[in-house]
């Protein structure tokens, strides 16, 4: 017999126990596939908690890890810390007492049990995570950005450069001076 893979509970026993029934779990260095190109560069600490209802189970569940990104202002690599809650009923995807499988089709947005009565927490988990991915990360709160002459991050040990790069279409306009400007030369 192969070894569960991480994060799936076997509930076969807890869906036998009468409602308000729960089980606890610590999660410590879980690892799992994020969807699209996001990467886990932390493993997933947390505690789960599966409550048995009269139709299934409630999971609750508060997730820590941290994601691969990009700073959207300095584009350099960083790690997003990403701390997730899940809430989320899931029903059996067979009858209890007859074994036989249950429609989908009536709830389809609910999430389902395997057919062996196993909660895979890693795909709801995966889900929160993605849907919890900022839309544009910083490197630190006050990130200056990059310098749109030489693409360089900004900063103390960034240095400036001279101003009198200047379109030769738009020559002519440094004649012109604002009322109680002084000319500079």
């Amino acid at each position: 017999m192969s070894a569960p893979a991480p994060l799936v509970y076997p509930l076969a026993g807890l869906l036998a126990e009468p409602p308000g029934t729960e089980r606890r779990y610590d999660i410590h260095g879980a690892t799992i596939r994020l969807p699209d190109d996001l990467r886990l560069t932390e493993p997933l600490e947390g505690t789960v908690r599966i409550s048995r209802t009269n139709r299934g189970v409630i999971v609750s569940a508060v997730l820590e890890t941290a994601i691969a990104g990009s700073c959207a202002r300095c584009l350099r690599d960083i790690e997003v810390p990403t701390r997730v809650s899940i809430e989320e009923e899931v029903l059996p995807s067979v009858d209890l007492a007859s074994g036989r499988p249950l429609d989908p089709g009536e709830e389809p947005e609910v999430a389902r049990l395997s057919d062996h009565h196993e909660l895979d927490l890693g795909a709801l988990a995966a889900e929160a995570i993605s849907l919890a991915e900022p839309i544009a990360p910083l490197c630190e709160p006050d990130c200056p950005g990059l310098c749109i002459e030489c693409g360089e991050r900004l900063g103390p040990e960034h240095v400036a450069h001279p101003d009198d790069d200047i379109d030769p279409r738009l020559a002519a306009l440094q004649g012109f001076r604002v009322d109680g400007e002084p000319e500079s030369e």
